[in-house]
């Protein structure tokens, strides 16, 4: 659509804002209370009035947005839509009244109404409302999408959500879904004795994952702070304090790319148990994410489109637990060829799929190996366990395996759904590895300062425990079906742009 073209149109809404307004009518509305959402009006079918029937249907009240509108002599269709779902309006001149009949002509698509009538079916077999009385309860001042199918472009839907909301309704269903996703793992939490607390977002030294993060100033205390870029560390420290089983749901910000799988501003959910292990989150994580799925549709099978924008051929995962538990090394032997406990085989196998490896520490380039040649034939779900040691510093060893960590992560179709440990509470080895870690770091990494306090907290003793992480965004891609990160973040991050033409104004 032209500017000049949306620009005649403003001025067409203008002018029915003025006339709306000549009627004697607020054109942005007041309450409408008692209104019934469109779903359960639609439940009501059964009741409804058939053609021909001497007795009305029952009553209905509805509210909601226009969708579609169809002008035919003195009677115009309309189908209203709200967050539940759509139905026909049939609003006729004789059935209105010469003054709401005058509102009527006066109705742009995309304007709020609410709707008194009786439910019955047309002659054709459309469930409808029979308008009796209209309130309106909101002007467009700007006309929606050109030939109001919807906002297709990625980008324009990302940065006008309110119109991706109302115009798209699967994405609508999509942020709904999340909703029910996040709802069922706090009920999951809970019902297991877990409370749910709140840690600070801007801390003084941005610890418990080797990350960017963001960095800004505190005026009054002339303070640099950082943007916290992991929960762990705090919700620890609530163990040492005896808050036995704590989890939270909150925005972690790391200063890096941003792709299908990455934004840096994102949700995790951390969770700790005292005197429970790895082995007690697989548990936790199988329950957490089995209700989730459960809360979308009550189906523990997904057929899930893995390519970047949904699409390549589908994949069925069922994620009925248990769920198998694979060691990384038994993986890396698999899916890589070679053994891992052999270096050089490594280092041969790595550079062979154009990995550089000079000068990097062996289980780096081990690490980098798995990334390469394993992650992407995880299709799921699978706990990867037992990582390599130099690999996981915050991790309790294995019992008699010094070299060997108990940590898991969770893959489906690739990608990294969850990451948890048996927590490592002894404060000598936690501090050796924290300067170990440290001494390979530049200066602007996370990591680069010792977070000093949290020593002294091990040091009054943590219980043995066991911590969880699981990041919502990439979860809600899965449960949901959605090929970017995009598509389940209401906001996302995007480049600063003044105009996107003329979407929508």
């Amino acid at each position: 659509m032209s500017e000049e073209k949306n620009d005649d149109l403003e001025a067409v809404r203008a002018e029915k804002l003025r006339k709306i307004e000549a009627l004697g009518v607020d054109p942005w509305g007041r309450r409408f209370d008692d209104h019934s959402a469109i779903a359960d009006v639609r439940a009501r079918a059964p009741e409804a009035a058939q053609p021909g029937d001497e007795v009305p249907g029952p009553r209905v009240r509805i509210a909601g947005r226009i969708m579609l509108r169809r002008v035919q002599g003195n009677v115009h269709f309309l189908e209203l839509r709200d967050w539940t779902g759509r139905i026909q309006l049939f609003v006729g001149k004789k059935q209105v009244g010469p003054e709401a009949w005058e509102l009527a002509k006066q109705l742009d698509l995309s304007d709020l109404l609410g709707v008194d009538g009786t439910l019955g079916f047309t002659k054709t077999g459309e469930l409808t409302v029979f308008a009796e009385s209209l309130t309106f309860l909101g002007k467009s001042l700007l006309p929606p999408p050109e030939k109001w199918h919807g906002l297709t472009d990625i980008e324009a839907r990302s940065r006008m959500r309110y119109l991706d909301l109302f115009s798209n309704p699967e994405s609508l269903q999509t942020f709904l879904g999340r909703s029910k996703i996040v709802s069922s793992i706090r009920r999951t939490l809970e019902s297991r004795g877990f409370v749910e607390i709140e840690g600070p977002t801007m801390q003084s030294i941005a610890g418990g994952a080797a990350a960017r993060p963001f960095v800004t100033h505190h005026n009054a205390l002339g303070l640099d702070l950082y943007l916290r870029i992991a929960l762990e560390l705090h919700l620890k420290r609530l163990l040492v304090g005896g808050m036995e089983r704590v989890f939270e749901l909150g925005r972690v910000y790391r200063n890096e790319g941003i792709s299908r799988k990455h934004n840096p501003e994102f949700t995790m959910m951390e969770a700790y148990q005292a005197y429970g292990d790895y082995h007690t989150m697989m548990e936790l994580t199988e329950a957490l994410i089995g209700n989730a799925i459960l809360a979308v549709d009550g189906n523990y099978t997904r057929t899930i489109h893995v390519g970047p924008e949904g699409e390549a051929a589908p994949v069925t995962v069922d994620f009925t637990p248990p769920w198998p538990r694979k060691t990384y090394n038994e993986l890396v032997l698999e899916h890589a060829g070679v053994d891992p406990a052999d270096p050089e085989a490594v280092k041969a196998r790595a550079e062979s799929l154009g990995l550089e490896t000079a000068g990097k520490d062996p289980v780096v380039i081990l690490g980098e190996l798995f990334e390469e040649a394993v992650e992407d034939q995880l299709v799921g779900p699978v706990f990867v366990i037992d990582y390599p040691a130099p690999l996981c510093p915050l991790t309790k060893r294995k019992a008699g395996r010094p070299e060997i960590a108990e940590r898991f992560e969770l893959f489906v179709l690739g990608m990294e759904l969850a990451n948890a440990y048996t927590e490592l509470n002894d404060p000598i080895l936690q501090e050796q590895l924290f300067r170990q870690q440290l001494a390979g770091l530049p200066e602007e990494e996370s990591m680069a300062k010792m977070d000093e306090d949290f020593i002294k907290a091990l040091k009054h003793a943590m219980p043995p425990a066991g911590g969880l992480g699981i990041g919502i965004d990439r979860l809600c891609m899965l449960l949901l079906d959605r090929p970017s990160i995009r598509d389940v973040i209401l906001f996302p991050l995007l480049r600063p742009q003044s105009s996107l033409g003329s979407v929508g104004g």
